[in-house]
């Protein structure tokens, strides 16, 4: 068996894109669920593993096709894991980068500790009830800035500091980013379990 199509359980297209671009070397077209018109899958869950599969079974459900989800984001030691699964929303449900970004800065008022992680939880299933999942993670070490800086990266980039490097997620050319990112660590043993089961 071969997988030929993929679809993505996400509307973001920044990760569409991203994941288009790692995938297609594999000869995997993606689409987006915004295809077939699938609605957003519920994530009440509390952890990330829990959220993806909820999206990727939404989306395999709908479709008929084999899904891919992500849920990730960005957790601060100092804040108990936070923002953790409520990174899209963290300073509500309209979903603002700027206003997140406001509210994460806020929190960390006066603390010196701001060692943080990015987190992503891939999940890839066959059908709604696959038994065997594809689960892959990734993680991203670095520390949270006051001042945002670059232009590229959405979500929480430009105040996340990769540590090692001296950069921000947003000042990191896009193969830079994709290499050390939460995502593109997950999607690479994502795709070494790909192509071990379907060769």
């Amino acid at each position: 068996m071969k997988l030929t199509k993929l679809v993505i359980a996400s509307g973001n297209l920044k990760k569409l894109k991203e994941f288009e671009r790692l995938l297609a070397p594999l000869g995997i077209e993606v689409i987006p669920q915004s295809a077939f018109n699938v609605p957003e899958a519920p994530e009440p869950h509390c952890t990330f593993l829990e959220n993806a599969l909820a999206k990727a079974r939404n989306a395999a459900r709908h479709t008929r096709l084999p899904s891919l989800a992500d849920d990730s984001g960005v957790c601060v030691h100092a804040l108990g894991g936070n923002p953790g699964v409520n990174s899209a929303y963290y300073a509500g449900q309209h979903k603002s980068d700027a206003d997140n970004n406001a509210k994460l800065i806020a929190d960390l008022h006066g603390i010196t500790d701001r060692g943080a992680h990015y987190t992503a939880l891939l999940a890839l299933v066959m059908s709604e009830t696959d038994p065997e999942p594809i689960i892959a993670e990734g993680r991203w070490y670095g520390e949270i800035v006051d001042t945002p800086r670059g232009e590229g990266g959405f979500g929480y980039d430009p105040y996340f500091l990769d540590t090692e490097l001296g950069m921000t997620g947003a000042e990191m050319p896009i193969d830079q980013r994709g290499a050390r990112s939460h995502r593109g660590k997950a999607l690479a043993k994502l795709i070494a379990e790909l192509q071990e089961r379907f060769g």
